[in-house]
């Protein structure tokens, strides 16, 4: 049976779109353009919760560690500490909680410090994902795009989004669908980090807020949709394992650029739930 035509799909949408996906037990794939280096945005605290929870299976952290995060410290964004205008103290571990099921900047920043740059970079390197790394904070996100323009959000001005430098993989946190599959199924596998730790990443995963992107793929009571989002000017992207109550599990990732600089585009997010949805249903066959 011949692949869906992903292209096609994506055009529809008014984006260009990149994919794979992978079955966790058998190995079976499939992929659109699965090799494309991308960047990451948000998806990047993905390999940051991995690389915190090695540090604290190996007892370099303690994850109940209360730390206070002092409202001088918070990083823009809409949701979690980001958000909050008072001091807050919590643990590593609900920061990292954060980060994941809210997107929280703040916490994800707070965590990158506390992890470092270096420790995500040589896991990535242990688990023989050559494309992906970690080279920004989130401050350092909103920094360029600062100085890439001059302005701070919204970008919208096609040459300004030219100028973007965190739209550039080479310049930014970048992955490709393939190497982010890859390190969800190693989740999934409890291969990435202790059993204990890949079932509490398991969990997080699970408790994303987001249902518009690669869970609108999935509308059904029976089916675990667990993930992350990533956003920047143009691009969406989703990576997650949908799990089937047959005991089917599937890695997906997928990345995608939009033609219109617009903020929203609900075509766009759902597109990445239907392209999901696609690549999974022909693994299923």
């Amino acid at each position: 049976m011949s692949a869906p035509d992903f292209g096609a799909v994506f055009r529809a949408a008014g984006v260009t779109g990149y994919l794979h996906a992978l079955d966790i037990d058998s190995g079976k794939e499939l992929g659109h353009g699965s090799d494309e280096p991308m960047p990451t945005a948000s998806v990047f605290k993905v390999p940051l919760m991995v690389a915190f929870c090695r540090q604290a299976d190996a007892g370099l952290l303690d994850p109940g560690e209360r730390v206070t995060v002092r409202a001088a410290e918070r990083v823009f964004g809409p949701t979690g500490v980001s958000a909050m205008l008072d001091d807050v103290t919590m643990s590593l571990r609900d920061l990292a909680y954060l980060m994941i099921a809210v997107s929280d900047n703040t916490a994800a920043d707070v965590l990158l410090r506390r992890v470092g740059l270096d420790a995500v970079n040589a896991m990535l390197t242990t688990f023989g994902l050559r494309v992906t790394h970690v080279q920004q904070s989130i401050a350092d996100f909103y920094r360029s795009m600062a100085e890439d323009t001059g302005h701070g959000w919204p970008y919208l001005d096609p040459e300004e989004l030219a100028a973007l430098r965190v739209l550039d993989p080479w310049h930014t946190n970048r992955s490709t669908p393939r190497e982010m599959a890859a390190l969800l199924s190693l989740i999934w596998r409890d291969e990435a980090a202790s059993a204990a730790s890949c079932a509490w990443m398991r969990a997080v995963l699970n408790k994303q807020v987001w249902p518009h992107r690669l869970a609108s793929g999935f509308p059904y009571d029976d089916v675990d949709v667990s993930g992350k989002t990533g956003t920047l000017p143009t691009l969406r992207a989703e990576v997650g394992v949908v799990e089937y109550p047959d005991g089917g599990r599937y890695a997906v990732a997928v990345f995608t650029r939009s033609f219109s600089p617009a903020v929203n585009q609900p075509r766009a997010d759902a597109v990445i739930g239907t392209a999901a949805r696609m690549a999974v249903d022909h693994l299923r066959r």
